[in-house]
């Protein structure tokens, strides 16, 4: 058919991609996000991937995900359902087809639904799509595998290489049915492979071919949108992951301050990409140290720090279990560490590559004795960014160990990134001590705002000893005596409650809303979402992200009372809302509490929050 046919805006749309763990799904969405962050549209991206190394091919528990949604405006969320569902695999459609809208589009890869396939799915029949209940209009079936062989049968290439290049036919079709530009997706894989030429073009070849497919047979299962980028924010824009925005957030801390960057690290899922990236960047100052366990990692962190580095240690939340008893000797040594906890599903190994809030608590107080330390949690991959340039600028200047939670929701997912002028972020002054004190400093000494100054190793006149065991305020001697140990309690106390931090912002129906709807972290856009549907269908809705947990902003208070209802929503048993009854008198929320692994769906979401509404 060579038909013309007729294209349709949309305001956002999302693609879920669905295969065996090594089928590339993950690229696969990764590249559709990219074409689609170039071309302006706002992203929003989940990567949904099992703990297995490498599952039996074709088994359920091997089938792994990637999910995109891409909008005019802004879109907060992957989506709860998507509007196209590719199925590699017979098993994909089987676990997958729950996450696709009614009407949505399917696209399969008949190849792989042969006997020995849909025995593997566990499937009854030899109809996968009737046995589902699944609209047959609605389906794309084509013969993916034999096309991808076909189309490179002149390659030299093996069959196995061939088959690496399925998810890149299914990119092409893809693309067709939203209109991208294929020449933004080549410049990408010219350059992801530019060690690589031959598998470069073999893959662009498959995209076209797979592009040619839904342009010549303009199946009746699909019709052909656009989504036009509503407002366009000039600048340079990237598709960004959490952990790579986080890392390069620590780079433009050092940057800014002045110094080198260490990160001392032990791989764990989810936060194995920081330790990655950073290992790229040595030109630009960067030291990264692949430790034996989590406890040197943050030991040596430490060591860094002493010596005058940014000092970071990043880990995932068993992890932090380890690193506890040094973070609590950057807590009594008053130095400045960054500890990144990409939290992912507990407890103990848990659910190595799903996401939780269930660090919450252990953060703030998994120690012993009175240990105090700021905690942050990032919003967004693109936050994330953000987040790490603050906790940096805060542990520096305050001489304290900061956290910093993000989670594999938005450490693994995307989003469109505007890249930032490093110019226009505020200074990083660390409290060095001041040069009339030589002769005189004891390293327990402190600035006007209770800030400990920082005597870096080598400076002549400066030498000191700091340990583990309790110091004199005055002398910097060991000191065992009451009345001093009291002292250093509150004065490390009140350095972390003396930290400025800006306001809760209340978004929505502020002034008179009937609900508020209270979240931390990650959790932003789902609660966002929510906040917009309830308000659509015409109620009375307000909400407030924290993204400064310890010290809380000061008008916390103010705002938690001042609503007739309060809601506090989070992906754990209720730690911010416990923690939350500690700190304000008279507070008493209603809570919303899921530990799934997954994120939240807003139409629960929706529901649940219209129900206390009408209680």
């Amino acid at each position: 058919m060579t038909n013309s046919v007729e294209i349709k805006e949309l305001d956002s749309v999302v693609v879920r991609f669905s295969g065996d763990s090594g089928d590339g799904m993950q690229l696969a969405g990764n590249i559709f996000s990219t074409v689609s962050a170039t071309v302006g549209n706002s992203i929003s991206t989940f990567p949904d991937y099992p703990a297995d190394i490498r599952a039996p091919q074709g088994s359920l528990t091997g089938v792994s995900g990637y999910q995109v949604h891409i909008g005019a405006g802004m879109v907060y969320t992957p989506g709860d359902k998507c509007d196209v569902l590719v199925a590699m695999n017979a098993a994909a459609l089987k676990t997958q087809y729950r996450y696709a809208k009614p009407k949505a589009t399917i696209i399969i890869d008949t190849d792989a639904f042969g006997p020995k396939d849909l025995e593997k799915a566990e499937f009854k029949t030899d109809d996968p799509i009737a046995e589902m209940g699944i609209d047959a209009d609605r389906v794309i079936a084509c013969p993916l595998t034999s096309m991808v062989k076909e189309c490179l049968s002149d390659s030299g290439m093996d069959v196995k290489s061939m088959l690496k290049c399925r998810n890149m036919f299914a990119v092409g079709l893809v693309c067709w049915l939203f209109s991208r530009d294929l020449e933004v997706v080549f410049n990408f894989l010219r350059e992801k492979f530019a060690k690589k030429p031959a598998i470069a073009e073999a893959n662009i070849r498959v995209i076209q071919a797979g592009y040619d497919y839904g342009h010549n047979t303009h199946s009746s299962a699909a019709n052909v949108y656009r989504i036009e980028t509503r407002e366009k924010v000039p600048g340079r824009y990237m598709d960004i992951t959490g952990n790579k925005a986080t890392a390069y957030g620590f780079i433009a801390a050092a940057e800014k301050a002045g110094l080198k960057l260490y990160l001392g690290s032990y791989p764990i899922t989810p936060a194995t990409d920081v330790l990655h990236e950073l290992s790229k960047h040595k030109s630009l100052g960067v030291t990264t140290v692949q430790c034996e366990d989590e406890i040197s990692g943050c030991a040596s962190a430490l060591g860094a720090s002493f010596g005058g580095a940014l000092a970071v240690t990043s880990t995932s939340g068993p992890g932090v279990c380890l690193k506890s008893e040094a973070m609590n000797l950057a807590v009594i040594m008053e130095l400045p560490l960054v500890v990144l906890d990409v939290q992912r599903g507990g407890p103990a190994t848990g659910l190595p590559t799903k996401s939780e809030q269930t660090d919450l608590l252990q953060v703030l107080f998994g120690r012993n004795g009175e240990s105090p330390m700021p905690v942050m949690a990032a919003l967004s991959p693109a936050d994330c960014f953000d987040a790490a340039y603050e906790a940096s600028k805060m542990a520096l200047e305050h001489m304290t160990p900061v956290v910093l939670l993000t989670d594999a929701y938005i450490a693994n997912g995307s989003a469109a990134f505007r890249l930032p002028k490093l110019e226009e972020y505020p200074a990083i002054q660390p409290p060095y001590v001041p040069e009339e004190l030589r002769g005189t400093w004891t390293p327990y000494q402190r600035n006007a705002q209770g800030v400990r100054y920082w005597a870096v190793p080598g400076r002549e006149g400066f030498t000191h000893i700091l340990g583990g065991l309790e110091k004199d305020n005055q002398t910097g001697a060991i000191s065992t005596n009451p009345e001093n140990h009291d002292l250093m309690t509150r004065l490390r106390q009140q350095k972390v409650d003396n930290i400025e931090v800006p306001d809760l912002e209340v978004l929505g129906d502020k002034d008179d809303a009937d609900l508020l709807i209270v979240g931390f972290g990650s959790t932003y856009g789902h609660l966002h979402t929510a906040m917009d549907e309830l308000r659509a269908q015409g109620h009375k809705v307000a909400m407030a992200q924290f993204r400064y947990i310890r010290p809380l902003p000061k008008n916390t208070a103010e705002v938690l009372l001042r609503y007739p209802k309060v809601v506090v929503a989070e992906q754990n048993m209720g730690q911010l809302a416990a923690y939350l009854r500690m700190k304000v008198d008279g507070f008493v929320p209603q809570q919303f509490n899921q530990v799934k692994g997954q994120p939240f769906v807003v139409s629960e979401l929706v529901e649940a929050f219209k129900s206390i509404i009408k209680s």
